[in-house]
């Protein structure tokens, strides 16, 4: 029976546009924005969001093609982890925003085909150099989706309110 993956797709699109206890979604943080102020940081320490959903994105391909293959590409200190702002403009908001999405897509429908058993399936983690069950990436985007979530929420706020913004 499958009881866990759709558990886990549906906290997958919860995140994304459902009704979380905590109250936003990235579907809702990004919604408060427009187009100019995603290229902005607030501060210097702090991310612009068009570099947080680039960095998500990344992610989200490398678990697909961890769940495609049994072994990523990418480790913590490729230079795609963090595309700086004067590489993500040319490339747009809009072209940045469907990228993002259309992986969501892509790693539920991927998820939706296999069964619990998959969970313990092993794969090689590059980032992590060792054999973990599928469950390890699969909760840990999962977690990684909600930690930026929470900094989409600090540099909305401060983007909103201050509106001194750094780029």
């Amino acid at each position: 029976m499958n009881y866990l993956l759709p558990y886990i797709i549906q906290q997958y699109k919860d995140v994304q546009n459902g009704t979380l206890w905590i109250g936003s979604t990235i579907g809702s943080k990004l919604n408060q924005i427009d187009e100019q102020m995603v290229f902005t940081r607030p501060l210097e320490s702090l991310h612009s969001i068009a570099e947080i959903i680039s960095h998500l994105t990344l992610w989200r391909k490398e678990t697909i093609l961890k769940i495609q293959t049994g072994k990523g590409s990418k480790t913590d200190d490729c230079a795609e982890n963090w595309l700086p702002n004067d590489q993500l403009e040319p490339k747009g908001w809009h072209r940045i925003k469907s990228e993002y999405d259309d992986t969501l897509i892509a790693l539920i429908a991927l998820l939706d085909s296999k069964d619990d058993a998959f969970l313990e399936e092993k794969y090689y983690d590059t980032d992590f150099k060792g054999h973990y069950p599928y469950r390890f990436i699969i909760d840990g985007m999962l977690h990684h989706d909600l930690y930026h979530l929470g900094q989409l929420g600090i540099i909305i706020k401060h983007l909103t309110m201050h509106g001194d913004a750094n780029t």
